[in-house]
């Protein structure tokens, strides 16, 4: 079974006295065929991040300017594995500070993590710190240089080397939606994950808490004694911690997960 997982917009800037804080390297990520395009939006990164309406086209605000200004130095700046560098809501849920050996081995071979700026990376690929999102459009060079929408971008980059990396394997999705619609494997072998609280018989969605419960059941996989397999595998082990509801697959909905708390 993989893992697709969403990037963090939290993030903890590696130092530079990291002990392999070697620049980024896109070549030597997940899927290495996606270097030249790694490389072709890197470029335009940095090339927008230096423009006077930076903030407006990455669409953030004033808060992260130091977020957009590490972009510059995008192709020197330290590097981190991405589980060390993504510190938002999901990953600390995960607490992959906190796996042992073998469910580090099992995150490594299952865990994909997708990026507006890489594509898709593995769970221990060295990233550095940046700012970028799949809902972003970088035009900066006004010719074929240009990535475009980053969504269409890396749907077309990865479409046949993802395909080709997940093949027949169960995927067990818990990403938003904006990084889901960069690669949808087929809805017979996806798992989407949702997350409600419960209270008087009604069923509400905060986002905060579905991140959480993501995160968490992303490390009880990682961590349980047999890795799952199977859909029933999944639900037997989120049971351990959640009421769960299985839902199948209809068309090109995938497979839907439920994970229910009890609400206030």
């Amino acid at each position: 079974m993989l893992i697709y997982l969403p990037p963090s917009e939290g993030k903890t800037p590696p130092g530079s006295d990291d002990a392999a804080g070697a620049p980024v390297a896109p070549q030597e990520m997940l899927l290495p065929q996606l270097a030249e395009r790694r490389e072709q939006v890197i470029d335009a990164l940095i090339q927008t991040s230096q423009a006077p309406d930076a903030k407006q086209v990455l669409r953030v605000g004033a808060t992260v300017t130091e977020e957009v200004r590490a972009n510059l130095d995008l192709r020197h700046a330290p590097t981190a594995p991405a589980q060390q560098l993504y510190s938002g809501v999901l990953f600390d849920a995960l607490d992959p500070q906190g796996l042992d050996t073998s469910a580090q081995a099992r995150a490594d071979e299952s865990v994909l993590i997708f990026s507006g700026l890489f594509g898709v990376t593995g769970f221990s690929d060295r990233l550095p710190a940046h700012r970028l999102s799949m809902g972003v459009t970088l035009r900066p060079f006004g010719d074929d240089r240009d990535p475009g929408p980053l969504g269409s971008f890396w749907r077309r980059a990865m479409s046949e080397p993802l395909d080709d990396h997940v093949g027949d394997e169960l995927v067990l999705d818990c990403r938003s939606s904006s990084y889901a619609a960069a690669h949808r494997p087929p809805s017979e072998q996806t798992v989407a994950v949702n997350s409600f609280t419960e209270a008087d018989g009604a069923r509400k969605v905060v986002t905060h808490f579905a991140k959480r419960a993501r995160g968490e059941l992303v490390g009880m996989l990682l961590r349980a004694e047999a890795r799952a397999q199977s859909i029933d595998d999944v639900a037997e082990i989120a049971a351990e911690r959640w009421e769960v509801e299985v839902r199948p697959a209809e068309g090109r909905r995938p497979h839907q997960l439920d994970l229910i708390s009890a609400g206030e």
